[in-house]
């Protein structure tokens, strides 16, 4: 068979293989983080942004209209 009889003397190296293999896994799972999920999270975060930011002139300019239909907004300007 290819495995070594359980013993006190097995146990230890077994141990350490599959710390080693966890190992190797974390860092596996690490540099898929960094490779494909960390730049697609980036890509999808700045396009959000800029949708935002358009929202966010869209309703600065709607604020700005309407501030200046406002008759209150003639009112204060005359008083000035």
């Amino acid at each position: 068979m290819g495995t070594n009889p359980p013993g006190p003397g097995n146990f230890g190296r077994r141990f350490e293989e599959a710390i080693d293999r966890i190992e190797d896994e974390l860092q596996n799972a690490v540099r898929y983080m960094n490779d494909r999920v960390v730049p697609e999270v980036r890509k999808e975060s700045i396009a959000a942004v800029r949708r935002m930011a358009k929202t966010m002139g869209n309703l600065a300019e709607r604020m700005e209209q309407r501030a200046a239909q406002s008759p209150a907004s003639k009112t204060e300007d005359r008083r000035s």
